[in-house]
């Protein structure tokens, strides 16, 4: 190969591979950086890789493309890997291999290449993403190829070459940060029985630290799409930094969880999601009175089958679409405005509100009515007990003969 696109973010591993590409390959490396909100100083990013050896730098905004059509299909989704992990860089990789990719086609590069470790799930997320657009394009993974063990192999060659990283032998974190989480491996988290450190977080207060008085917020829906927090309407990227300022300050969205990963082994994964918490347990909250019983019984039974698709990388396949239709259609009528306390990690809902409501006080009440005939009820609890009476009449049928 002549020329080469590296996802390159700046950190220990992707500066690493810049260098280690050119003196293995000796090809022309681009790297390309994805803002997706993580809060980093793109332009030093910039020179960095400049610095390092990369003879271009492609830098893209993907803000508002990675909240509306990742996060937000996810949102509507209720999608949650495990009961946990609300999928922070599940959502991200295949935005970023997809748009890496298309910036290789443009620079006429033969490949790509991640900074994804042979034991995770990213080197998954990337290449499927690449494979399932480009089925001819090369793939270059670093982990699997070099003779580096460890990240303090890492430390140890990004000193030697002049690399400057953040990452330390003290505090040797695996850090992913975008505008839904910040998550963290790694380090002292490997022991499960070990609490994180506090001076880890980067996006939340402690709930211990958190101020003593609640925070009240409304957030409204369009179509199971938040739309405006307070009143005021907000594009979706603005929406969630919006509410990611508010939920850390309330200490809200930490989790601490040992997931499964794809390739089989245990991991355990420390996160940050204070915005995607609160919008979870809103859109769940409007759903309440919005959506038909039973088709939210279909749809909640979809949801573990939905997270373990995008967990695993499968996010352009047919079964994800196909899926993502099916839930997108459950979302016609949640529309309305969600109010809820924001105080010290906790997401209370106070109030849920809709023009398309499906709660009717008059049949809810237990004050008197004029619309539901209590009466009726026996018939419809014999009906369902008739089977459940039958199975005894058997029973009973066995035991005399």
């Amino acid at each position: 190969m002549k020329k080469l696109v590296l996802a390159y973010s700046g950190g220990l591993d992707t500066s690493v591979i810049l260098k280690w590409i050119k003196e293995t390959y000796g090809c022309e490396v681009i790297a390309y950086v994805a803002d997706l909100g993580q809060r980093e100083d793109m332009e030093a990013i910039r020179v960095r890789a400049l610095e390092t050896g990369a003879s271009r730098v492609v830098v893209e905004d993907m803000r508002e493309e990675f909240v509306a059509e990742y996060v937000f299909p996810a949102l509507r989704a209720n999608a949650v890997y495990e009961g946990t992990y609300l999928l922070g860089t599940s959502l991200a990789r295949p935005l970023i291999a997809r748009r890496q990719l298309a910036a290789a086609h443009r620079e006429g590069a033969e490949a790509v290449a991640h900074g994804a470790t042979g034991k995770g799930n990213d080197q998954v997320r990337f290449e499927l993403t690449y494979l399932a657009l480009d089925p001819h394009i090369q793939i270059v993974a670093p982990w699997r190829e070099w003779d580096f063990k460890s990240r303090k192999d890492l430390i140890d060659y990004a000193r030697k070459q002049g690399i400057q990283v953040t990452v330390t032998a003290e505090k040797p974190y695996s850090v992913d940060a975008n505008l839904l989480h910040t998550s963290y491996e790694g380090g002292v988290l490997e022991d499960p029985w070990a609490e994180p450190p506090e001076d880890m977080f980067l996006t939340t207060v402690s709930p211990e630290q958190a101020p003593d008085r609640a925070r009240v917020v409304e957030i409204d829906f369009e179509k199971g799409n938040p739309a405006a927090v307070d009143g005021t309407a907000m594009s979706p990227a603005a929406l969630l930094e919006h509410l990611n300022r508010l939920g850390g300050e309330n200490g809200i969205g930490r989790v601490d969880m040992v997931e499964n990963r794809f390739v089989g082994m245990k991991s355990r994964g420390v996160y940050e999601t204070p915005g995607g918490t609160i919008l979870h347990t809103a859109h769940r909250a409007l759903e309440s009175i919005t959506m038909d019983r039973e088709v939210m019984f279909l749809r909640d039974s979809l949801i573990p089958e939905y997270a373990r698709q995008v967990y695993n990388g499968f996010w352009f396949s047919p079964e994800r679409e196909m899926l993502q239709g099916m839930i997108d259609g459950t979302q016609g009528n949640v529309s309305g405005t969600v109010r809820l306390k924001l105080y010290k990690g906790n997401v209370t809902v106070l109030g849920r509100r809709s023009s398309e409501s499906m709660y009717r006080e008059d049949f809810a009440t237990f004050e008197e009515d004029e619309v539901y005939h209590q009466k009726e009820a026996e018939g419809f609890i014999r009906l369902q007990a008739l089977r459940l009476r039958i199975r005894n009449l058997v029973k009973e049928r066995k035991k005399e003969s």
